[in-house]
């Protein structure tokens, strides 16, 4: 077997993408610095050892947009391999509703910009696991999630 070091550099990594509905919207960044860079996506980020999916998702969204969240719920999976950047990801998808505070870049060297939108106005480059989910099933879940948050 190979040994641990090139094994484990091989393995998937978790990730979190978070909709943060409010008003009938949900928050989207502009991504920089990182994979999927000049594409657009919710907030997340990595699952850190020892965390649960909603204390990651809360974290990432603190972290990211300044922004507190509640109601936070698992609303599907993805696989989504990175070919050219040789990555690989299992992506957790959870929905959640705002709670306070006004979105802003606090990691500027992430984002570009954050805007609200709507299942209808979606920016042109999504993110690849935002095609991934689009593909699936729980991208229909997650839309009916948003209305029922009304």
């Amino acid at each position: 077997s190979p040994a641990p070091n090139k094994m484990n550099s091989k393995i998937p990594r978790i990730g979190i993408g978070v909709f943060v509905f409010k008003n009938g919207r949900f928050v989207m960044g502009h991504r920089k610095g990182s994979h999927g860079e000049d594409t657009w996506s919710v907030p997340g980020g990595h699952l850190e050892f020892g965390e649960t999916i909603e204390q990651g998702a809360a974290r990432e969204v603190m972290e990211e947009t300044g922004l507190e969240i509640k109601n936070i719920k698992v609303s599907g999976v993805t696989n989504d391999i990175f070919t050219a950047e040789d990555k690989h990801y299992i992506t957790i998808w959870v929905t959640s509703e705002w709670k306070k505070g006004k979105a802003s870049i606090t990691e500027p060297d992430k984002f570009l910009s954050l805007t609200w939108h709507t299942f209808k106005t979606l920016p042109d480059n999504l993110f690849l696991p935002w095609v991934e989910l689009q593909k699936s099933d729980f991208y229909k879940k997650i839309k009916r999630a948003l209305k029922s948050s009304l």
